[in-house]
């Protein structure tokens, strides 16, 4: 490991990178070679290092960096299939436009990309002057490394109503509340991730547990964790508890598996607190030192015994024993969690008991258990807000729709843009912005209403690599994106962040610009002051300053680790004052919320049955006799993208409805056959229904069923909009479900399944 040379230029960081053989662009047997980052588009959510090949035109092939620590060289098959996406024959090449009349029709006209920004420049500018920003709207996708740049183009333009396009925040948002509001920081597992010599560094420790809870993260990678590094800890003696409805190779490969009712998260969490604290297996001197409330939230757990949640979860009392002692015995566990905690009626309670286990064990800020992520960019709470004044923050849509999402939520509620677009109140909007974003395939819920929500709009401009159902139905301009083999960019997002960039290995097919490229010659119009930089280096250079390198510098050295330390409340290093303890207004982690206390809201996590469920809607449950769970993910794809790309789309060519043979034998299903799964949405007052394929699967409960999510057929009809109306799940969903403002009900609805007759 080496040190960075001193740079004739300001520093404030030391920073530790790895020495290359190469520099980050050299030959190879006659073909150039790039070194870089996979970020967005296409991708996922790590960035992981690669070695791009181009003969000076085109990618060639595509290969895992074995020097950078982040992956080792390792890569799946989305990078593997970089090839077919960058030369894919169907990308979007040029500015378009058609006239609002013709949306749903595949009829466009190729314009200038001058033409295509004066236009949006000028309506945008129009809708502003006579309906105020607020009348345009700004949503976005999953962000990845894009996700800052979009809130500054809105923020900067002056609209309060950047949002994510996710029912009701759940995705991510709410673990980050969790975390924030009973400990002030955000948490994620121990994998070594934040060192340059990884696994070998002196002060990483082995996880003695690792916590498995709702996340399969050999497939779905999330908050940058490198779902690989589980199996790394395996093979150094971490132990696996994995809790999940289904049966998956880590919940095949674990200590203990316990197998709950999806959306009884909550319960089982209090119930290990329950055994935790009555066996006496809590760390005292932790609780004792850093823990607020501890008394009363003995006394609070008291009534969720492992025989009344094994009731709850379709468990027996022995599994949710096990789950605590296992848990609690350890030295060392970290809890790797996904967004089915995120997912469910009120997904806070949920979050914020896992925490509450962290803070009784005392598994936060030491080695191998959760740490705090270095960061260079606040991910989540957006770049630009300071551009936003109040009188504008005020007219966020949905900031007031609950005590949480007015008092913790810097993103405006997407089902309020929805009913804003629907009905015109609280105020009109006029023009939508969708960047990174695939709504009608992806996270729209109620498909036919979000189409004519946005239908309602007098304008949308879409950013994009293909033309996806939300383009065809919605868009009025459409802007070319370029893939991150296309163009320059730095490592920002989820999980610890590091000084990565993506480099340019070919130049952009057609007329394709960046992401960036195109927020920054955009927000040079609306707002000079926001965007003073002439090229997107300049601006990765800005946000980089504090490490004292400019972006050209960082090419050279990527990937470069940011500073890092453990126990930082013991030394002062999390509250503003300087003094030891954590970022709450009592300096400790607090098991009795009193921001949630202030607000109106339960001190305490609890369980909440889901509004539609078994226990909750039996006469519903009659009808609809399966519990269903959405969203688990498949390999080779991620959400909405890769579906045109031929050597991923083999490895899942439809969507499937995984459930138990012994359920398919009785419904009269074989594998392979298509079925509609049909179920009540909202409040049981309408339902909805999308088309599956069946698999079996021994792994799972007969009373559950899980499907995949996403899906599309970019060989189909665009005008029938690629089949995206038969085949989206989250129809199952609504857009107002939950009362915090934060979950909703992708992972616990109730579903029949019957066969599609001929000609359906």
């Amino acid at each position: 490991m080496a040190q960075i040379e001193e740079i004739d230029q300001p520093r404030k960081m030391d920073l530790v990178c790895v020495e290359h053989e190469h520099p980050f662009c050299y030959e190879e047997d006659g073909l150039k070679v790039t070194r870089g980052s996979a970020w967005s588009a296409p991708g996922c959510h790590l960035g992981c290092g690669v070695l791009m090949y181009s003969d000076g035109e085109k990618i060639v092939k595509v290969e895992g960096d074995p020097d950078n620590p982040y992956n080792q060289g390792r890569l799946c098959v989305r990078c593997l299939a970089l090839k077919e996406a960058v030369n894919h024959e169907d990308r979007i090449l040029y500015p378009m436009r058609r006239a609002r009349e013709n949306r749903g029709k595949d009829v466009w006209e190729r314009i200038s990309w001058d033409e295509a920004l004066d236009t949006i420049e000028g309506r945008f500018n129009y809708y502003k002057e006579h309906y105020g920003a607020e009348s345009v709207m700004f949503w976005q996708g999953t962000g990845r490394d894009i996700a800052p740049y979009i809130s500054r183009l809105a923020w900067s333009f002056g609209s309060p109503n950047y949002s994510f396009n996710i029912a009701q925040h759940s995705c991510y948002v709410p673990r980050i509340l969790a975390c924030r509001l009973l400990t002030g920081e955000f948490w994620v597992g121990d994998f070594s991730q934040q060192f340059a010599d990884r696994f070998d560094n002196p002060e990483w420790e082995v996880p003695d547990v690792i916590v498995i809870w709702g996340n399969d993260p050999l497939v779905a990678n999330s908050d940058g964790a490198y779902g690989h590094w589980v199996v790394d800890c395996m093979q150094r003696g971490s132990r696996i508890l994995c809790i999940d409805p289904r049966l998956t190779w880590l919940a095949a490969n674990a200590e203990v598996w316990v197998q709950l009712r999806p959306g009884t998260d909550p319960a089982l969490a209090l119930g290990m607190a329950n055994v935790i604290i009555e066996e006496d297996l809590y760390d005292h001197d932790f609780v004792e030192r850093w823990a607020y409330g501890f008394d009363e939230f003995k006394e609070h757990v008291r009534e969720y015994t492992p025989e009344k949640v094994a009731e709850i979860c379709w468990v027996s009392p022995d599994d949710v024993r096990e789950a605590a002692r296992m848990y609690a015995n350890a030295d060392k566990a970290l809890v790797q969690w996904g967004v089915a905690l995120d997912q469910r009626d009120d997904c806070l309670n949920g979050s914020r008991a896992i925490v509450s286990l962290m803070i009784i064990t005392g598994n936060l800020d030491k080695p191998g258990t959760m740490i705090r992520p270095p960061e260079l960019l606040t991910y989540i709470s957006g770049w630009g807000r300071e551009f936003l004044s109040k009188e504008q923050e005020d007219k966020m849509l949905g900031w007031n729709y609950s005590p949480v999402t007015k008092n913790f939520f810097g993103s405006a509620g997407n089902a309020q843009c929805i009913e804003a677009l629907l009905t015109g109140e609280p105020y009109p909007i006029k023009a939508c912005w969708l960047q990174t974003v695939n709504p009608l395939a992806n996270g729209a819920v109620e498909l036919e209403t979000t189409i004519e929500a946005f239908n309602n709009a007098e304008f949308v401009v879409m950013v994009d690599l293909f033309k996806t159902p939300s383009v065809v139905a919605l868009a009025d301009i459409v802007l070319p994106v370029a893939l991150f083999p296309e163009r320059a960019g730095i490592r920002v997002g989820d999980g610890c962040q590091r000084g990565e960039t993506i480099n340019k290995a070919v130049e952009p097919a057609g007329e394709a610009r960046s992401d960036q490229q195109i927020c920054l010659e955009l927000g040079r119009r609306f707002n000079p002051e926001a965007w003073p930089w002439d090229t997107v280096e300049e601006m990765y250079s800005y946000i980089m300053a504090e490490t004292g390198y400019k972006y050209e510098e960082m090419q050279e050295i990527a990937p470069a680790y940011l500073p890092f330390q453990y126990y930082n409340y013991e030394k002062g290093l999390l509250r503003p004052d300087e003094t030891v303890g954590f970022t709450t207004s009592t300096g400790r982690c607090e098991l009795w919320s009193t921001a949630f206390a202030n607000i109106g809201e339960d001190p305490f996590p609890v369980y909440e049955e889901p509004g539609i469920s078994p226990i909750s809607t039996p006469d519903f449950y009659e009808e609809y006799p399966f519990v269903l769970t959405t969203g688990a993910r498949l390999w080779g794809t991620f959400h909405s993208e890769h579906r045109q790309i031929p050597h991923l789309r083999q490895i899942h060519p439809e969507p499937l409805i995984q459930m138990h043979p012994d359920t398919g034998k009785a419904l009269g299903l074989e594998e392979g056959e298509w079925v509609w799964v049909e179920g009540p949405i909202g409040d049981g007052d309408r339902t909805d229904r999308a088309k599956r394929k069946v698999e079996f699967l021994a792994g799972i409960d007969p009373r559950v069923m899980s499907s995949s999510v996403g899906w599309w057929h970019p060989e189909g009809d665009p005008e029938n909009l690629y089949d995206v109306r038969d085949l989206n799940i989250n129809k199952l969903s609504a857009w107002k479900e939950c009362r915090t403002g934060v979950g909703s009900r992708n992972r616990t609805h109730l579903c029949k399944v019957y066969k599609v007759k001929e000609g359906e």
